[in-house]
């Protein structure tokens, strides 16, 4: 096997997953990228870190941007014997805006970029498949990998996703807390059976929602509305559980990102008005930050 020599760097985009009612199927691609580099050495692996979970994050194998390129050069069939990794992280760490799923999507990107004819050796499909099962599931690995809104799952063993397209009036603002919330945690707290009930009206949502960010954002409030999952999340995150509620209640269309505790709102309109970028971005609470980002269209970019 040949490595390429130099540097290599891949850019990630944040994801928000779910949507409200997409659960753990509907993931959008956001305008906030990490950026990793990586390269081939004698020996070793070394990390540095800016950013983003530079003080926690391990500067050792256990790494998951490292985690995720060992596992990807298995499937490519050969391991450099050295690998100087440099990370720049902008997505915050367990806010359910997809940190790790960057995190491996840009691993495996890095690991075939490495080789000589790595995408002749794995395709697209197969090098999704694979950050599907690192993460688990692909709702924020889909986005990361495609970019835009994608629909995803599991069927016979086999990772799927389908891009959809976004109107390109739709923007959002996202509410980020101070603390962050493990995915353990929150998927903890969701019940093992829901009502046949709750089950068909999340459907119906779930199906209105693709169309509204497709052709119809002024359907988003009905379309965000979900029975599944965040009043079981709420206890574990109740200062986002409110803030959602409160700018619901104002007609923005606000959901919990992901496993949480970000909260993201669909924007549009003009200026002053509740849906505005502008108006949303004064409803920060105290200690939060907030950020007016776009839907990115393009998924990892490597080079």
């Amino acid at each position: 096997m040949t490595f390429v020599s130099g540097q290599v760097r891949v850019t990630v985009p944040a994801t928000s997953a779910n949507l409200g009612p997409g659960f753990d199927s509907l993931g959008l691609a956001l305008s906030m990228r990490d950026e990793v580099t990586a390269e081939v050495t004698a020996d070793g692996i070394s990390i540095d870190v800016t950013g983003a979970g530079a003080d926690t994050v391990p500067r050792d194998a256990s790494h998951l941007v490292v985690r995720s390129m060992r596992a990807a050069f298995d499937l490519l069939g050969g391991h450099p014997r050295g690998i100087a990794l440099t990370c720049h992280n902008r997505i915050p760490h367990g806010r359910g805006l997809g940190s790790s799923s960057a995190a491996i999507v840009a691993g495996v990107s890095l690991a075939r970029a490495l080789v000589g004819g790595g995408s002749l050796l794995v395709d697209d499909d197969r090098l999704f498949g694979l950050a599907a099962e690192i993460e688990g599931h692909p709702d924020n690995v889909a986005p990361a990998f495609h970019g835009g809104l994608v629909i995803s799952g599991r069927e016979d063993g086999r990772f799927f996703a389908v891009p959809a397209v976004v109107d390109p009036r739709v923007t959002v603002v996202v509410f980020v807390p101070p603390t962050s919330l493990a995915t353990t945690v929150a998927r903890g707290l969701l019940p093992a059976t829901v009502p046949h009930a709750d089950a068909a009206a999340n459907t119906g949502r779930a199906a209105l929602l693709v169309a509204a960010l497709h052709t119809g954002p002024e359907h988003l409030l009905l379309a965000t509305r979900d029975y599944l999952h965040q009043d079981h999340r709420a206890p574990a995150m109740p200062a986002s559980a409110e803030l959602m509620r409160s700018l619901r209640d104002d007609g923005v269309p606000a959901v919990i990102s992901g496993a949480g505790p970000t909260v993201l709102a669909f924007c549009d309109g003009p200026a002053c008005t509740p849906r505005s970028a502008e108006f949303l971005l004064g409803r920060c609470p105290d200690g939060w930050t907030a950020h007016h980002l776009d839907v990115e269209r393009v998924g990892v970019l490597v080079g």
